[in-house]
């Protein structure tokens, strides 16, 4: 199990690997196996058949998990791969970013 501050519609940067430098909405969150799926990042050819919902059937492109240390979040407002920290006001934590200290939820 991982432990991670990341979190599904979150906006990601990869930070190595062949996908470097891309940018991303994470789609889904494995803490178990410490994996992330980032919409449009590391894209696998999947060969289907032809059925109802694909009659023509042929190669779909999908998103599969990459680790979840080569992932950082992406802040708008530094423009850059930050780390994430948590502050708590009153009885609600919140994430921040570490370099500006904007809000992320």
């Amino acid at each position: 199990m991982v432990r991670t501050r990341l979190k599904k519609d979150d906006l990601v940067m990869v930070t190595t690997g062949a996908d470097k430098g891309k940018r991303g909405k994470v789609l889904f969150v494995d803490k178990k196996r410490g994996r992330v799926i980032i919409e449009g990042v590391n894209l696998r050819k999947k060969y289907v058949r032809p059925s109802q919902e694909n009659p023509k059937g042929g190669q779909i492109e999908l998103p599969y998990p990459i680790n979840i240390s080569n992932v950082m979040m992406f802040c708008e407002k530094c423009k850059k791969a930050v780390r994430v920290g948590i502050t708590i006001d009153g009885d609600a934590k919140y994430r921040i970013c570490k370099k500006c200290g904007k809000r992320i939820d």
